[in-house]
């Protein structure tokens, strides 16, 4: 038997008309989306299908969006014949996609993962207003380099490797006028192109401590339970299970770096060869090409890639 990993997707995968194909054809799909827009006491459903892409893009609305997306195709698959969600081995997700796959694996009640990532939205927008920053894709240097030059530059200001996303592509995060100095370094030495994100704060920096902190806080209060299955942290690349460990790893998750290239080589290494990107958008599917181009990830955000 192959063994298999569900992978969910986090900001940045969110369009108008994300799920709708589901919830018109799928009952399951549907209670998922009613039960959030209960939780939230808003219309997250119609925000979704037809509202505004800049205003689907605010980080306090994209987060419960793509959560709530993702769960509904998983629960469409899991009562599906489509194939059998329940020889699930293990679980990851990119950022905010990590607290899906801990609604995928039992650690989390789904109401409260749509409630944590609400107000994890609400505290990063809110780190941003308070620290401006932003975030840049550096393409063609290895980590090495990259951490080199954040090193040299930490003592003028805020910069760090935030995103490691897949060999030869780090995303770093700071103060705006360390990440204008990082890049020249970074195509001084090599980098085939440093690209400024459509973000408007420093996401897995220090900028972000404010809202790790508030989020501690959330975490400490919210019920959490061993997880039912292996779940990959983005923090060390490695399994956490136990409450309090997963309470610490999504709460520093928000002001440390995101090692998916590493979580993404510790499942194969663990014995994962068929991977589901379940949720918007195939950022995953495209990342793992270039982390291990023989690993095939099927990416699931419409009822057509059914």
């Amino acid at each position: 038997m192959r063994k298999t990993a569900f992978l969910f997707p986090g900001q940045g995968t969110q369009l108008v008309g994300m799920g709708k194909d589901f919830y018109r054809q799928y009952k399951d799909a549907r209670e998922v989306f009613d039960q959030a827009n209960d939780v939230l006491g808003f219309d997250l459903a119609s925000l979704c299908f037809e509202g505004n892409q800049e205003e689907l893009n605010k980080t306090s609305l994209c987060q419960p969006a793509i959560l709530v997306t993702s769960f509904a195709i998983l629960q469409v698959l899991k009562k599906s014949s489509f194939f059998e969600t329940s020889t699930c081995d293990a679980v990851a997700g990119l950022s905010l996609g990590e607290y899906t796959a801990h609604v995928a694996a039992g650690s989390l009640a789904f109401a409260d993962a749509v409630k944590l990532v609400y107000k994890r939205g609400v505290y990063m927008q809110e780190a941003c207003e308070m620290n401006p920053g932003g975030m840049v894709s550096v393409i063609g240097l290895d980590d090495a380099k990259i951490e080199q030059i954040c090193d040299e530059l930490k003592p003028f200001g805020v910069i760090c490797a935030a995103n490691y996303n897949s060999p030869g592509q780090v995303v770093i995060s700071g103060e705006t006028t360390m990440l204008e100095k990082a890049a020249l370094l970074a195509k001084e030495r090599g980098a085939r192109m440093a690209i400024p994100l459509k973000v408007h704060g420093a996401f897995h920096s220090d900028l972000m401590s404010p809202a790790s902190d508030k989020l501690s806080s959330e975490l400490k209060s919210t019920a959490i339970s061993r997880s039912k299955i292996p779940v990959v942290a983005n923090i060390h690349a490695d399994y956490v299970a136990e409450p309090e460990e997963i309470r610490m790893s999504l709460a520093k998750q928000l002001n440390s770096p995101v090692r998916w290239s590493q979580s993404m080589l510790k499942l194969i290494q663990d014995g994962i060869s068929q991977f589901y990107e379940i949720g918007p958008g195939k950022t995953l599917s495209g990342l793992m090409k270039k982390i291990d181009a023989t690993q095939q990830v099927k990416s699931i955000g419409t009822i057509t890639d059914l």
